[in-house]
């Protein structure tokens, strides 16, 4: 059975991914994956705070080579979607220069590519989203979309502002969002734009009850990660998007 190591570059105030990640990816039939994470302080969902996390990424890249991962994932969406269009590839490719300068060979990932990366996986052109951001943050995640060719039919903002009460956001409050949403012609829904917005048991049940395929930030990050690892994706119980490579049918 092959071994994954994962780095994961995370927000100090994020709990969630390093609890959804492994949940998903260690349904994996055919890898066993171990997890290590190097954190950037931020405790507010704020532009400052995000500029202020964003300056320790070269420490994190530093730590987590030390650990020989096989792929590292720059786990927080909005801290580069929230810079302007195009952020996740020159953070990937700074990653990817810093990493080979110290003699590391990991492949790298963000979770704000992993979801241009997993929509398109999807053939998703029109969209809809449900973010836990104040709105301004919100819309600048919609037009980052939208200057990757992808049309925003429908979002909602829930306005949480603190990353330690968003890892709290109620599954119940996701999915009256989601029912919200006008989903009339959308290929795909956005349940989770946030890897810190607990959404993983959300999922399966949304994309059978919506009737649309359903993804997430911690989703679409599983999908990259074992693309980039040259792992089949066939993962149950996590929307169609992780059953990409099996003889089971999409919705």
């Amino acid at each position: 059975m092959n071994h994954v190591r994962i780095g994961l570059v995370v927000p100090s105030s994020n709990v969630t991914v390093e609890t959804e990640m492994p949940a998903i990816l260690n349904r994996h039939p055919q890898a066993s994956f171990s997890f290590h994470s190097s954190r950037m302080r931020m405790a507010k969902v704020s532009p400052e705070q995000l500029a202020a996390m964003n300056a320790q990424r070269e420490r994190c890249i530093l730590e987590l080579g030390d650990a020989s991962p096989d792929v590292i994932l720059y786990a927080c969406l909005v801290a580069l979607m929230s810079v302007g269009p195009g952020e996740h590839q020159r953070v990937e490719g700074l990653v990817a220069e810093q990493l080979a300068t110290g003699g590391a060979e990991a492949r790298v990932r963000s979770s704000a590519g992993s979801l241009i990366e997993g929509l398109q996986a999807l053939s998703a052109r029109r969209i809809a989203l449900v973010t836990p951001y104040m709105r301004p943050l919100a819309e600048k995640v919609v037009a980052y979309l939208e200057a990757e060719g992808f049309e925003v039919a429908d979002w909602r903002a829930l306005e949480v502002e603190d990353n330690r009460d968003v890892g709290c956001i109620p599954g119940d409050r996701v999915m009256e969002a989601a029912r919200n949403l006008d989903l009339t012609g959308v290929d795909a829904l956005v349940i989770s734009a946030c890897v810190q917005m607990p959404s993983l048991p959300l999922v399966e049940a949304a994309e059978q009850e919506l009737g649309v395929p359903v993804l997430s930030a911690a989703t679409a990050g599983a999908y990259s990660i074992l693309r980039a690892a040259g792992l089949p994706v066939d993962i149950p119980g996590a929307g169609s998007l992780l059953r990409a490579d099996s003889l089971q049918p999409a919705i």
